[in-house]
């Protein structure tokens, strides 16, 4: 069976790998590739992985990994902004350390924070760490995340990417079973230019994307 892509909807894709438990496509479009949806996991069994992760804001080694997005972004940043950590997990910390700098932070998590009236608002900024790996529909999200982004906000993404096949066939990032979509730089760069987004790489995982700040400019 052939799937459409769950980003850019296109056809088109070829089967990229496959490992003992689940195959992969890749988009012929965006790039994207994807777990098809038969083989994701039910939303029981997802949290009882989420619920395994050790994470805490009094960690001083998670707080490092998660620096590599707070330093690029709050460059970008003006005194007082209002941000959005979308998928916080089980132990909220990146909202901690923005708080931490004097900025106004909201959390949403499906799992552990399902407040959707956060959902309702309107953000300068907002951060997803280890979040689009997780996404079975990634283009529905990050719709969403861009209608809740002011005109000029900021989207703050830590994934790590797709590389090559010969890469990912040996990649660990693949075996945890809660990853059902693995971006590239060229995913990016396809989804940035189709919305109107200014975009840069800071890191090896790290993305940051401008909402155009006239939004009839919009392709």
């Amino acid at each position: 069976m052939m799937w459409r892509c769950p980003l850019c909807m296109n056809p088109k894709n070829q089967h990229y790998h496959q490992d003992s438990r689940r195959d992969y496509y890749q988009c012929g479009g965006c790039q994207l590739v994807f777990v098809p949806p038969d083989q994701h996991l039910s939303a029981e069994r997802e949290k009882q992985e989420y619920d395994r992760h050790q994470n805490s804001s009094d960690d001083p080694g998670y707080r490092r990994f998660l620096n590599r997005l707070l330093v690029p972004l709050e460059a970008c940043l003006t005194p007082g902004a209002h941000g959005l950590d979308f998928g916080a997990g089980p132990g909220p910390t990146l909202s901690v350390m923005f708080e931490e700098q004097g900025y106004c932070m909201d959390i949403y998590d499906p799992f552990y924070a399902p407040e959707r009236q956060v959902l309702a608002q309107r953000y300068d900024f907002i951060t997803a760490t280890e979040v689009l790996e997780h996404l079975s529909s990634p283009r529905q999200v990050l719709a969403q995340l861009s209608d809740l982004l002011v005109p000029g906000g900021y989207l703050g993404f830590m994934t790590k990417r797709v590389k090559n096949h010969a890469a990912f066939s040996h990649w660990h990032y693949i075996q945890d079973p809660t990853h059902v979509a693995f971006f590239s730089e060229d995913t990016f760069i396809w989804w940035a230019s189709y919305h109107g987004f200014a975009l840069t790489f800071p890191g090896q995982d790290t993305v940051i994307m401008q909402k155009p700040a006239d939004v009839s400019k919009k392709p």
